[in-house]
């Protein structure tokens, strides 16, 4: 990177004291403003992924609290299939729809309880399909955080190397040592670093935060899975 000497002499640029984020990056290397750029949009891609998911999670875990409190209130199964049945809002009620489903589909072919063990055997695997399928969208974008948070300071990395490079440059071009002249490329360099952990640190945080939620949920879902079609057999065996 070169540095004409009236800029170092009037310390508008020379110095560390003059030096802004801004001023940073319009004088830096081409290279090292593509990788800023890049930073830049990843962690805006983050916040916009992290803002996202913090809205659908909340959402869908205090949906399925109200859904719970409302099937274990005692409120009539077929009146709530019937409700849920023409629009699942949340993957507990598509659980409880695929469930019933089945459950009215072929409870009334088992004659023996061999056959009841086949009923039941039907019924987890057709939730259990229905569970992965309603997870998934919820696991959408989460690998995009684990690859920028893996990347990002990899990438600063480079762009650090690139200005310090250009750094060498200058002073070989100027023949002048002094900290005036390499400072502006050196913080210009590292800059590029901490653009990049600035980025990766919200990442790898909230994808691992965002990752043990789902998997919360989809343990939680589990649970109302195996709840639900216990309570469907006690209830055939009373009658």
């Amino acid at each position: 990177m070169e540095f004409a000497a009236g800029d170092i002499s009037t310390g508008t640029l020379g110095g560390l004291e003059g030096v802004e984020i801004w001023s940073l990056f319009l004088q830096a290397d081409l290279v090292v403003k593509l990788v800023l750029l890049g930073l830049a949009l990843a962690s805006v891609w983050c916040w916009a992924v992290v803002a996202n998911k913090h809205i659908a999670l909340r959402r869908i875990r205090n949906q399925g609290n109200d859904f719970e409190q409302l099937f274990w209130s005692g409120h009539p199964l077929e009146q709530l299939y019937e409700e849920c049945s023409r629009s699942a809002a949340h993957p507990m009620e598509a659980l409880f729809v695929v469930g019933m489903r089945e459950w009215r589909e072929i409870r009334g072919r088992a004659e023996s309880a061999a056959s009841w063990d086949a009923v039941e055997r039907h019924m987890e695997k057709a939730m259990s399909v229905s569970l992965t399928r309603e997870v998934e969208p919820l696991r959408k974008h989460l690998l995009s955080l684990a690859t920028i948070g893996s990347t990002a300071p990899f990438v600063g990395l480079f762009g650090t190397v690139w200005g310090i490079m250009n750094s060498f440059r200058a002073i070989a071009l100027s023949s002048d040592t002094s900290l005036a002249v390499v400072a502006p490329g050196i913080a210009e360099a590292l800059f590029a670093t901490a653009l990049g952990l600035f980025v990766a640190i919200p990442a790898v945080v909230f994808y691992n935060r965002f990752n043990e939620a789902v998997n919360a949920y989809a343990e939680q879902l589990e649970i109302f899975c195996d709840e639900f079609t216990a309570f469907l057999f006690r209830e055939e065996a009373r009658g």
